[in-house]
C-alpha cells in the first residue's frame, strides 16, 4: 500500500514567497501611475546590472562563491556576468593589482559604455592590502574612479552582496544628467579621461 507524501507542510500564500521591487515615488489613481523618467530608468538600471569580474587572486574565489547557488547573486538582478567590457556596466576589481596591470584595468574601464560603475572588492583592490611593495598598486582608485569599496581580506560573500546592493542604491538614485555635470567632468579629467 502506498504511503501519502506531503512535500509542503507549511502552506504560505504566494505573496509571501515573492519579493517585489519597490515602486518609485509618484502619483497614482484609478488605472494610472505617474512618476519621473529619472526614477523609472534608475529602477530599470539598478535591477539589470551586468558585472564584469576582473579577478586576480583570492577575492575572485569569494566572488565565485557569491555567484553559486547558496548565495545566488542573480536574485539581485546581476545574473549575467559578462567578460566583454563593451557589454557590461559594473567593473568588479577583485584581488591584487600589480602596477603593470594598472593600464590594463584602465583600458577595460575605458572600453565600457557609459554609464559605468566600479566596485573595488577586498583590501588589495581598495588599498594594496598587505602588499606595500614597489610592484603593487596601492588601490585601483589611482587609475580609475571607484564608486563602492568592499573591505575584507578576502571579503565574505555577504560583504560582496552588500557592495552590489550599495551599487544598486547608487545606480537607482543617479540622475540622468549627472554624467553631463561639471563635477563629473572634473572627476574624469582628474583621471585623464575625456
Amino acid at each position: 500500500m502506498a504511503r501519502p507524501v506531503s512535500y509542503n507542510l507549511i502552506h504560505k500564500p504566494l505573496e509571501a514567497d515573492i519579493s517585489i521591487a519597490p515602486m518609485p515615488d509618484g502619483h497614482q489613481g484609478d488605472g494610472y501611475f505617474t512618476t519621473s523618467l529619472d526614477k523609472v530608468i534608475g529602477l530599470a538600471r539598478k535591477n539589470s546590472i551586468w558585472p564584469l569580474p576582473f579577478a586576480t587572486s583570492c577575492c575572485g574565489i569569494e566572488f565565485m562563491a557569491t555567484m553559486g547557488s547558496h548565495y545566488d547573486l542573480g536574485r539581485f538582478g546581476a545574473e549575467r556576468v559578462g567578460f566583454s567590457p563593451r557589454q557590461c556596466d559594473l567593473l568588479m576589481v577583485m584581488g591584487t593589482i600589480a602596477k603593470k596591470m594598472g593600464p590594463v584595468v584602465r583600458q577595460v574601464y575605458l572600453q565600457m559604455a557609459e554609464p559605468r560603475w566600479v566596485l573595488a572588492v577586498g583590501a588589495c583592490a581598495s588599498s594594496g592590502g598587505i602588499f606595500d611593495t614597489y610592484s603593487v598598486l596601492q588601490g585601483i582608485d589611482q587609475v580609475v574612479p571607484v564608486d563602492v569599496y568592499v573591505p575584507g581580506c578576502p571579503p565574505r560573500p555577504e560583504a560582496i552582496i552588500d557592495g552590489i546592493l550599495r551599487i544598486q542604491d547608487l545606480v537607482g538614485r543617479e540622475s540622468l544628467r549627472r554624467r553631463n555635470g561639471n563635477q563629473y567632468k572634473a572627476l574624469m579629467e582628474s583621471y585623464g579621461i575625456q
